[in-house]
């Protein structure tokens, strides 16, 4: 069996190399190339397109920045997925992206007697890293099934929650919950060295009681360090809150916290252009 992988940024590449290590064959394909470069020298085999990629495998991984990206790796007449995939592979969307897209793909992929999953992830770079990773799918059981083996090499939890654009669904349930916590961690450092509180002892202390929680306990310390490498890139993460936001108004719900999340980091990204920051960086705009 041999697993293709489509977008081999930060977490697509820890992924890969995850992959590689458990012994699994692979083709990779990244705009920029270099960004394959240690994969390639892991034992991977480079494609010079998706449609390549499709071609060569039998489970076809897409990470990729934004929907516009996933429907052009997917769709493309020339260069796209579809255009290459043989009958019967398994296509799995990693990228967090419109359940409706998803819902798009999966429905072209019955057409031509392909599987389809759409597949986010949460963890950041340190659970891709680490094959700590949460994962959401959506699609058949069927192809959940076939990918249980992989799964549990690159994760610690997975579920299927429903038919295709589900597994969309439930990564935007875990993105409005971060932004709450990103928002509340953000303000928490703020208020605290306003009130000249020790931040390290802040961290601890908060970390050790009921607010305790995944954003605190792995970007508090890197705030405090001044490091906002990106393990998920604000811009991405402005991206998904649209997202979230838009599926919410379609089910015609409000949910003022997350729009208030939102307006925040598209500060950050449209005003302060940091958006190649780690989602961190929001500390940033109240200074």
């Amino acid at each position: 069996m041999k697993i293709g992988f489509i977008g081999t940024g930060v977490m697509g590449n820890a992924i890969s190399v995850n992959l590689l290590k458990a012994g699994y064959e692979m083709v990779v394909y990244n705009r920029t190339k270099s960004k394959t470069d240690n994969l390639v020298s892991l034992g991977a085999s480079w494609a010079d397109s998706p449609k390549e990629v499709a071609r060569q495998s039998d489970i076809i991984f897409t990470m990729v920045g934004f929907p516009p990206d996933v429907e052009d790796v997917y769709f493309n007449s020339e260069t796209g997925i579809f255009a290459g995939a043989k009958p019967q592979s398994i296509l799995v969307d990693m990228t967090t992206s419109r359940p409706s897209l998803a819902q798009k793909i999966y429905q072209e992929g019955q057409k031509r007697n392909l599987f389809v999953l759409d597949a986010p992830v949460s963890g950041g770079d340190i659970g891709a890293k680490n094959g700590t990773l949460t994962v959401m799918v959506g699609g058949d059981k069927e192809a959940f099934d076939k990918l249980t083996d992989i799964l549990e090499v690159i994760s610690q939890s997975y579920h299927l929650f429903g038919p295709a654009g589900s597994g969309q669904h439930a990564k935007m349930a875990d993105q409005i919950m971060i932004a709450g916590t990103m928002t509340g961690l953000t303000e928490m450092l703020v208020y605290a060295k306003k009130a000249g509180l020790d931040l390290d002892s802040i961290l601890t202390t908060v970390g050790a009681g009921s607010a305790a929680n995944w954003s605190l306990s792995n970007y508090g310390p890197r705030i405090l360090a001044s490091d906002y490498t990106p393990g998920f890139f604000a811009k991405h993460f402005l991206k998904d809150l649209r997202i979230a936001l838009d599926s919410a108004k379609n089910m015609g719900i409000s949910l003022p916290a997350t729009e208030k999340a939102e307006e925040l980091y598209q500060t950050m990204v449209d005003e302060f252009k940091l958006g190649n920051d780690g989602t961190q960086g929001l500390i940033k705009i109240y200074d």
